[in-house]
């Protein structure tokens, strides 16, 4: 297949990187976190770059982390530091970039990807975006800082919500209200 898995534009100082994969709903496989670093570093180096944005093609923002593109048959241990290692690769990208970084979600968002979005300067979602963080039903910690930035970005008791047993998955309005996103634009505009 050659389909780019990352497009990227720049217009007006804004560069614009988008997950290419919706067939897959741009679930962040090795593939596709590589070409997603290589676009964000290319962003930082390029003096036209004044901010980045990152969104996705199809009705999915990203799935999250696609464990069957990622981990291939391996022991316990070193798939937990293969996670590990590309989950922190992951958001020191997000944390380490020198420009402003929009997250602008295009439709559902689910684990990996709506916590690294905390980690950028803004969210800015589609009317169809919704936030799905289902750690506790899969019997994982929360991770990317979720637990330390969520009760920072949003009261408690939502947040508790979103990383907790009930596994809140808030639509982009119930977001903004929780104070989880910055503004909600229509589909059509996003």
């Amino acid at each position: 297949d050659k389909t780019p898995l990352v497009l990227t534009e720049t217009v007006n100082g804004v560069t614009t990187i988008t997950m290419n994969r919706p067939d897959k709903l741009n679930g962040w496989t090795k593939g596709m976190m590589a070409a997603t670093f290589e676009a964000l570093q290319k962003a930082e180096a390029d003096d036209a770059t004044k901010v980045a944005v990152l969104t996705g093609t199809g009705k999915y923002y990203c799935a999250g982390v696609d464990l069957g593109g990622t981990v291939g048959l391996a022991m316990p241990k070193s798939v937990y530091e293969m996670i590990r290692s590309s989950n922190q690769q992951l958001f020191e990208a997000f944390i380490n970039f020198k420009k402003p970084m929009i997250v602008a979600p295009n439709g559902p968002a689910i684990g990996a990807s709506v916590t690294s979005g905390t980690l950028a300067d803004a969210i800015i979602a589609s009317d169809r975006a919704t936030f799905s963080t289902p750690f506790s039903r899969l019997g994982v910690p929360p991770e990317g800082c979720s637990s330390i930035f969520f009760d920072r970005i949003m009261d408690q008791e939502s947040a508790q919500r979103m990383l907790g047993p009930e596994g809140w998955a808030p639509t982009a309005a119930e977001a903004k209200e929780a104070g989880f996103v910055h503004d909600v634009v229509p589909h059509e505009e996003h």
